[in-house]
C-alpha cells in the first residue's frame, strides 16, 4: 500500500469514528506552506475541514494547546471537533472560504483593516503557553540565517567570499537587539491576509500554531507589510498610526513614542522579510513548492525601501538593489528556477 493509500485509509477510519452511520464525502481543497494538507468534508448538508498533519513531520500539540489559549482569550479560531493525535488527523469547524486576501479589492478594505487591528491587543495579551517556543536572540538569528542559506547560498549560489559577511553579521545583531528591546507579548507570528478569515462578519485566525512571545510590533508588521499585498502608502500610514494607538491604549507600549514605534516596526519588518524571502526559496528547494517565488521580489522591495531610510542600513539597500534583486529577476526569468 502506498503512503497516499495508507493516509486515505486513515481518513476513512477517522471520519467513520466521528460520523458513524451518517454518510459523508470529502475532497482535497489546499495545502499550506507547511506539511499540512486539508480536505473539505460534507455530511448531512454540513461541512467540516479535515486537517492532515503528519505527526512524523509536525508536532501537533501546539495546534491543539494554542487553539485553547486563543479561544479563552476571546479570539475566534476553528473549533476542534474530533482528533487523533497518533495519526495527526483533526476534524475542524469549517470557517468558509473568505480570507482577508479575498476582500482586498473591496470598498470595505480600510474598515476591514481597522477591525483586524482592533484584535492586536487581544492577541498580544493572550497568556503565554508552555507550547510557545522561545523567541530569543538565538532563534531570531536562526530565522535570519534562512535568508543567507536558502536564498543567497542554495538558490542564487553566490560565493560567500564575495559577500558582505561582516556587514551581515553586524546587521543581525542590530535587528536582534531592536526586537528584544521591545515589550515582549504574545504574537500570532504569521498574521497576514491569507491567515485571517471573515466568518459572518467576525474575524477568525488560522495557522496560529507557531505563536510565541515576541516583539510587540511583529503582528502589526505582518499585517500591514504583507508579503502578498502592498497597501497604498496613504492607507499604510493611517493604519500604522491606528495600530500604535490600539496597542498604546491597551498599555502595551509603555513610555514608547510613535517615532520609537516606527523604528521598532521597521527593524522588525526587515527581519521578518529577510526570513520570508529565504523561506520562499526553501519551499521550492526543499519542499518542491514553486508557488511562492513570485513573492520574493516584493518582499525584497519592502526591505530595500526601509533600509534606505537608515544610515546604518544603506549598504543593505544598495546590495539588494544593485546585486541581489537583479540576480533574482534573472533567475525568475529562466524557464527553470
Amino acid at each position: 500500500m502506498t503512503n497516499k493509500q495508507n493516509r486515505q485509509s486513515l481518513y476513512e477510519g477517522f471520519l467513520n469514528s466521528y460520523f458513524g452511520n451518517c454518510g459523508y464525502q470529502y475532497s482535497a481543497i489546499t495545502s499550506d506552506a507547511s506539511f499540512r494538507c486539508y480536505h473539505r468534508v460534507v455530511s448531512a448538508q454540513h461541512s467540516y475541514i479535515l486537517m492532515d498533519s503528519d505527526p512524523d513531520k509536525l508536532d501537533n500539540r501546539p495546534f491543539v494547546e494554542l487553539n485553547r489559549c486563543f479561544t479563552q482569550a476571546g479570539l475566534k479560531v476553528p473549533n476542534i471537533l474530533h482528533i487523533d493525535m497518533d495519526s495527526g488527523l483533526m476534524l475542524l469547524e469549517d470557517l468558509g472560504s473568505q480570507h482577508l486576501a479575498d476582500r482586498l479589492d473591496d470598498q470595505t478594505r480600510m474598515q476591514d483593516y481597522q477591525e483586524i487591528i482592533a484584535l492586536l491587543p487581544r492577541i498580544a495579551s493572550t497568556p503565554a503557553s508552555d507550547f510557545m517556543k522561545p523567541y530569543d536572540g538565538q532563534f531570531i538569528n536562526m530565522e535570519l540565517d534562512i535568508f543567507w542559506q536558502w536564498l543567497i547560498g542554495d538558490w542564487l549560489k553566490l560565493d560567500e567570499r564575495n559577500l558582505p559577511v561582516t556587514q551581515w553579521t553586524t546587521l543581525k545583531k542590530q535587528l536582534i537587539d531592536a526586537m528584544l528591546a521591545q515589550p515582549q507579548v504574545t504574537m500570532h507570528r504569521d498574521f497576514h491576509s491569507r491567515n485571517i478569515m471573515n466568518v459572518s462578519g467576525e474575524w477568525a485566525l488560522i495557522d496560529y500554531q507557531d505563536a510565541v512571545q515576541g516583539p510587540v510590533t511583529y503582528d502589526a508588521v505582518s499585517l500591514l507589510r504583507d508579503c502578498y499585498f502592498k497597501l497604498p502608502q496613504a492607507e499604510f500610514n493611517m493604519l500604522q498610526s491606528a495600530s500604535f494607538a490600539k496597542l498604546d491604549e491597551a498599555n502595551l507600549l509603555p513610555h514608547m513614542t510613535f517615532e520609537q514605534y516606527q523604528r521598532y516596526f521597521d527593524m522588525t519588518g526587515i527581519q521578518r522579510h529577510l526570513k520570508a524571502a529565504g523561506i520562499f526559496c526553501r519551499l521550492l528547494l526543499r519542499d518542491g513548492k514553486a508557488g511562492y517565488l513570485q513573492n520574493i521580489l516584493p518582499t525584497l522591495q519592502y526591505i530595500h525601501d526601509v533600509a534606505k531610510c537608515y544610515e546604518s542600513f544603506q549598504w543593505l539597500a544598495t546590495w539588494l538593489r544593485h546585486d541581489i534583486m537583479p540576480k533574482v529577476e534573472a533567475k525568475l526569468s529562466y524557464k527553470t528556477v
